[in-house]
């Protein structure tokens, strides 16, 4: 499978299936002495972890990283240091309910990868929880990116993500021009991962309404990068948005990322469309930031802006119609199960991990 990340030097390699021993990650790249808060890195996981509120799934995992290699911890403290080997790390599977999916393993769950799946793998994929291909797999890629956020915050780069929509309601947008550390810090302190907390209500009522309703709601998830340096990025393949857009797909349940004004500029003139220049003391700025702060694939230096859109959790409970891949025949699913009625409050520090990731490989190479 295809669970291997790479850019400029930085490795991600992801492992394991929702319902297996555990899931995993070796990253590799990471550079020899850089200093690592376990204690942080425990909290960015948490922020992901299921169980923890009503918008979630009702599985409980502690998801508690047990790290093999690449980095030596100080005993007694949280503090640890990179070694600048392959770091690894395994996340033990605690509470799995494999028989929920025995009566399905050869029904096509719409909306799932278990039919495309067994047939690129000729039946020989692991059904249970979607296996590889499950959501649960997004806990190492946070593993990884909490290292990696820590890593650019050592040169004053800041990556905080909110939910911006759920289903019609919104969020404030982040400021495309300025955005203060403090604010990134207050929304990964909440637990619905807000800016206006009167939208989150409502956005949490409207979640529970759809879990009553048996069904499910996608949203937006918007994320900023500040600090970053302009100069930073490649034309053409090597672009910050091509990285960035290549880490967020490996997130289940992504259809669409964008940047800036993204599918807005659909819209504009170019008069409309263009951030123009101003010297700003020494620095050069741009009075608007439709751009995302990214230019020619390039880093303007103003705050990169990217939201990464969800799908409504295709695990509903409702009855459908659908196939029997085995017996080639049609078929009605009901499905069982714990299952988040909406991925996306979650999905805020998974798209901030990948973000961190792809801004890491840069900064490394840099």
């Amino acid at each position: 499978m295809s669970s291997t990340w790479n850019n400029l030097g930085l490795h991600l390699s992801i492992f394991g299936e929702s319902h297996g021993n555990g899931i995993g990650v070796v990253l590799d790249g990471i550079p020899g002495g850089t200093p690592i808060n376990l204690d942080e890195l425990n909290h960015f996981m948490q922020r992901r972890a299921p169980g923890h509120s009503s918008t979630s799934t009702r599985r409980k995992e502690s998801d508690q990283p047990e790290i093999l290699s690449g980095v030596l911890q100080q005993d007694g403290t949280p503090f640890a240091v990179a070694c600048g080997t392959p770091i690894a790390a395994v996340i033990r599977n605690t509470d799995t309910h494999s028989a929920d999916y025995e009566q399905m393993s050869t029904l096509a769950r719409p909306g799932h990868g278990d039919y495309t799946g067994h047939l690129r793998y000729h039946g020989c994929n692991d059904p249970r929880g979607g296996g590889h291909f499950s959501a649960r797999l997004t806990a190492p890629l946070v593993f990884a990116g909490g290292i990696c956020k820590q890593l650019l915050a050592l040169k004053g780069i800041r990556i905080g993500a909110h939910v911006l929509q759920i289903g019609s309601i919104q969020d404030t947008f982040f400021d495309p021009h300025s955005i203060p550390e403090v604010l990134f810090d207050t929304i990964a302190g909440k637990a619905f991962p807000v800016i206006d907390n009167d939208a989150g209500k409502q956005m949490i009522t409207a979640i529970e309404d759809a879990r009553l309703d048996q069904n499910s709601l996608g949203g937006i998830v918007e994320c900023a990068v500040t600090g970053m340096p302009a100069g930073v990025g490649d034309p053409i393949f090597g672009g910050i948005e091509n990285v960035i857009s290549s880490a967020i797909f490996g997130i289940p349940a992504v259809k669409g990322v964008s940047f800036g004004a993204g599918f807005d500029f659909a819209e504009m003139t170019g008069a409309q469309a263009n951030d123009p220049f101003y010297m700003d003391g020494d620095e050069i700025k741009t009075s608007t930031n439709n751009a995302g702060g990214i230019l020619g694939g390039i880093t303007t230096g103003m705050p990169v802006l990217v939201k990464a859109a969800f799908k409504p959790t295709p695990s509903i409970s409702r009855p459908q119609h659908t196939v029997d891949f085995k017996n080639r025949t049609d078929a009605i699913l009901e499905i069982k199960g714990r299952h988040d009625p909406c991925v996306v409050p979650r999905a805020v520090p998974c798209v901030e991990a990948a973000v961190a990731v792809a801004m890491a490989s840069f900064l490394i190479h840099n």
